[in-house]
């Protein structure tokens, strides 16, 4: 059993905590597929299909044998049951930080007495959200569950806000598309005291004056290589503690151990598998995965007479080109002989837009909705731990907006390499001859711009974005958008004047609000980060197969938190990504890499997305023939109707735009369309979240 269809292998948990009158509550209501981690007054649940060894309770008992402090680890931790008892020692008296130091991805809760503590992580992969209930505070890693405990209605301009600035934190605010249900930031922790809330950062922010200390260029990136190596290492080697530590099995919905996923039909082969593509990200993982002494994969025994290999899969898209490079590099890394090298042949059954009528309803809308069932087939062919190198390009690679605090730190020399970069990917243009001044001078104008001006401007210029289309074909076109405080998405120029309208007083909003303002660059890169990683998780659940686990070791807390260290300086060159992770393989070992091995591979998304939009026009069409983002007020018909003919026909427009668009609206046909909700019980809520609909939402939940 699940939390909902889809979710049975994310990682979903469930707390209360407060006020008289909860506890009785909570004994006459569960979440439905639950096993109960510990009870009442302030009860915690894991909901799906967890496995046994990623459940972790530690507890502290007093003389008397009554338990005063207690911790739950959910996830993938590397940390000993030793490390566990220490570090819920150090949490009684009040310090987080080292619950999120141990490498791995899982989420903390902490209770000590009747002050709970649950910790999210840095990227924002491992959200919590909580509302207020009964008097005091339900909480969850999933937001759905708590907008059915809620009966919550659906919050359009949470919706506008997604779809006008992806990210812009301070359009997003804390909330989600469920009123009432609202997120703790990336870094941060949710405190529940006797009924009383907070959230506090455990992690050191620079200021907008004042640089973070960096470490040198060698030692940072050896810290990477440090941190990279030991995320990779903990999949591999996970802990096995005693059988005490686990909590009591609810019996009717025990957690798939090995011998029953490897039975189950459908499941994925047993074992460590990885992405192969021949990019950077995915290659480095396959080849620490692969290479770490002593820590083979599984594959003994399955019939591929690899012996004890890890199963790499590279993903063969016959209606691209262009990417026979890649192919090819991913050959030459797949000789390794602990590498058995999987190649996945997709034809227009794996497009983008491909099965727009099936996959489950997800927590939020992404983008990713769109491309769920082009991954779905990839991760198929997978391990039943799979490693895929998501995040790389955010934890790593340079925002343009880093320029500008180069600017303001008086490194103008290191501007020059980028630059200049940017210029000679325009190509032989008289365009291209003014390119670093034009990236200069819009870098010194942010450098030079506070942060409530900044967004003022923003605010100012959001509502005339539907009037035109932005003019992002080259990356310095790219660029230039980027060095903002905030630039509207790409779907923003399909949104309605009043939708835009109402995104834009939540910045001005945002603009006056007192903040502990970051510098542009590692504000707008922390932003994008938390994005990327929202979008992740949903893919995860879209993408679902039943028992398989995805690893992204690049959004784990001490890999971001290794990757935050690297200076500036570093991180703008061109090429800086690849030599950081040649350095990471270089540390486990390797060193010979196929030539053209980090290279930015040929720009085929755009033309697969062009494609499958092709293919999928019918259906597009029908799904924006009465589409319930115009009964919100979101868009009009007509014009994305037209957008979409015309992109089918090779019109540049932003693609990705309509990818959102169309996601969102098949997003709220699935959630709009559902029976039943995520609790059972005499007390539980009598109808699912957004029962009434999407236009009565609206007129309850104007800004």
């Amino acid at each position: 059993m699940r939390w909902l269809v889809g979710w049975s292998s994310i990682a979903a948990s469930f707390g209360t905590a407060g006020a008289v009158g909860s506890a009785d509550e909570g004994r006459t209501m569960h979440p439905v597929g639950s096993q109960l981690l510990w009870g009442d007054p302030d009860p915690l649940w894991a909901v799906g299909d967890w496995r046994p060894d990623e459940i972790r309770i530690s507890a502290v008992e007093t003389a008397e044998g009554a338990p005063t402090a207690r911790l739950a680890v959910l996830g993938c931790c590397s940390a000993t049951d030793e490390q566990l008892r220490a570090g819920l020692l150090a949490a009684r008296g009040g310090a987080l930080r080292h619950l999120t130091s141990w490498p791995g991805s899982y989420t903390t809760v902490v209770q000590v007495g009747r002050r709970i503590t649950v910790i999210g992580d840095l990227a924002g992969a491992r959200p919590v959200f909580y509302t207020p209930w009964a008097g005091g505070t339900a909480y969850a890693t999933a937001a759905l569950p708590l907008a059915d405990l809620i009966e919550a209605q659906l919050d359009i301009g949470h919706l506008a806000a997604l779809l006008a600035c992806p990210e812009t934190p301070e359009a997003l605010r804390d909330g989600t598309p469920y009123a009432g249900v609202k997120r703790i930031p990336p870094g941060h922790a949710l405190i529940l005291r006797e009924g009383s809330r907070e959230i506090t950062g455990y992690e050191a922010v620079a200021s907008l004056a004042v640089a973070a200390p960096q470490l040198d260029p060698v030692s940072a990136v050896d810290g990477v290589r440090d941190a990279l190596v030991e995320a990779v290492r903990a999949r591999l080697t996970a802990p096995r503690h005693a059988p005490e530590t686990l909590p009591p099995d609810p019996g009717p919905v025990p957690g798939m151990g090995p011998a029953e996923r490897r039975a189950a039909r459908g499941a994925p082969v047993p074992g460590i598998g990885a992405d192969l593509s021949g990019g950077s990200a995915s290659a480095t993982l396959a080849l620490l995965a692969a290479g770490l002494p002593g820590l083979p994969g599984t594959l003994l025994g399955h019939g591929t007479g690899a012996g004890e290999r890890l199963l790499a899969v590279t993903f063969n898209d016959l209606t691209a080109r262009g990417h026979e490079d890649e192919l090819e590099r991913a050959r030459v890394i797949a000789a390794n002989p602990r590498l058995h090298h999987v190649v996945v042949a997709a034809g227009e059954e794996a497009l983008p837009y491909a099965d727009l009528g099936g996959g489950p309803l997800t927590d939020e809308p992404a983008p990713s909705l769109v491309v769920a069932e082009r991954h779905r087939r990839r991760l198929a062919s997978g391990s039943a731990d799979h490693f895929v190198g998501g995040g790389a390009r955010q934890v790593l690679d340079a925002h343009p907006a880093r320029l500008a605090d180069l600017l303001m730190d008086r490194r103008r020399r290191h501007l020059l390499r980028p630059v200049t970069a940017l210029a000679r990917a325009e190509g032989p243009t008289a365009h291209s001859f003014f390119v670093p001044l034009t990236v200069y001078r819009a870098a010194r104008r942010l450098s030079r711009t506070s942060y409530r001006t900044g967004l003022e401007t923003a605010a100012e210029r959001l509502p005339d974005a539907n009037r035109h289309t932005p003019d992002l074909d080259t990356p310095a076109d790219a660029s230039l958008a980027a060095l903002a405080w905030s630039r509207p998405g790409p779907a923003a120029c399909w949104l309605t004047g009043e939708a835009l309208a109402e995104v834009s007083v939540r910045l001005q909003e945002a603009a006056i609000r007192p903040a502990s303002v970051q510098r542009p660059g590692e504000a707008r890169a922390r932003a994008a980060l938390a994005r990327y990683a929202a979008d992740h998780r949903i893919l995860e659940q879209a993408a679902e197969n039943r028992s398989q686990r995805l690893h992204a070791p690049f959004l784990d807390n001490q890999v971001v938190r290794a990757a935050r260290a690297l200076p500036e300086s570093l991180r703008v060159q061109p090429g800086a990504r690849a030599a950081v992770l040649r350095r990471v393989l270089a540390g486990a070992g390797i060193h010979e890499l196929p030539p053209g091995w980090g290279t930015p591979s040929l720009a085929t998304s755009n033309a697969t997305a062009r494609t499958g939009l092709r293919a999928a026009l019918p259906d597009l069409i029908a799904l924006f023939d009465a589409p319930l983002l115009a009964d919100a007020g979101l868009v009009e018909a007509r014009v994305v109707r037209k957008a979409l003919r015309a992109a089918s026909e090779g019109e540049p427009l932003p693609l990705d735009g309509l990818a959102h668009l169309a996601a969102t609206e098949l997003w709220l046909r699935r959630l709009v369309s559902r029976r039943g909700t995520c609790w059972t019980g005499t007390a539980a809520p009598r109808q699912r979240a957004v029962a009434a609909g999407v236009v009565p939402a609206r007129r309850t939940l104007q800004p």
